[in-house]
């Protein structure tokens, strides 16, 4: 007795049969909103989380002012390091240095900031980038009032430190501009 062939196995195109695709999706739980209002496109995305909510779109600059605060707070750090006696004469134009403590002191802090901003300039985590926009800018704005404070006490004033009180202004507003373009909430496309 000769082995009957079974009938050749007929393809179902689900891709062109719309229920189909749709009863399967249910099935899987894929395509329904969740609590954000977030469609999932597979299965997996729901499990991992969405990786989208996380993603910043950044404003234009934002990287290269993060490279240039990068740079601006190593160079400072190491200058207080390494030559506190010229960092204080360029800031309070021929003010002599009583103790060089504070001004490395000053530098070591400020190489711990550098090495905050040179990592945040490699994420691409919001929080992580508003954090440290928002230490730039309260670093900024503190030494502004303690600049204008010891300012008001000596009553030294020279172009250095009015070049410094306007770049510290200068900076704030840089940074809370991208802090709060950061923060923004994605318009729905």
């Amino acid at each position: 007795m000769a082995a009957k062939q079974p009938p050749p196995l007929m393809k179902k195109h689900s891709q062109t049969d719309l229920v189909s695709r749709l009863k399967t999706r249910k099935i899987l739980g894929v395509g329904g909103e969740d609590d954000d209002g977030e469609v999932h496109r597979s299965k997996i995305s729901q499990v991992l989380g969405n990786e989208i909510k996380f993603t910043v779109r950044e404003p234009l600059g934002l990287r290269v002012w993060q490279f240039v605060s990068a740079v601006l707070f190593s160079g400072i750090a190491i200058t207080a390091l390494a030559l506190p006696d010229q960092l204080y004469d360029a800031v309070f134009d021929g003010a002599e240095v009583t103790s060089k403590t504070p001004i490395r002191l000053y530098g070591g802090a400020l190489l711990s900031i550098s090495l905050i901003m040179w990592n945040a300039l490699y994420t691409a985590e919001k929080a992580i980038i508003r954090w440290t926009l928002l230490t730039e800018a309260c670093y900024f704005g503190i030494q502004f009032l303690v600049v204008t404070a010891s300012l008001a006490e000596t009553g030294l004033v020279s172009l250095g430190v009015l070049l410094l009180l306007a770049s510290r202004l200068l900076f704030v507003g840089i940074s809370i501009y991208y802090y709060y373009q950061v923060g923004r909430r994605p318009k729905k496309v």
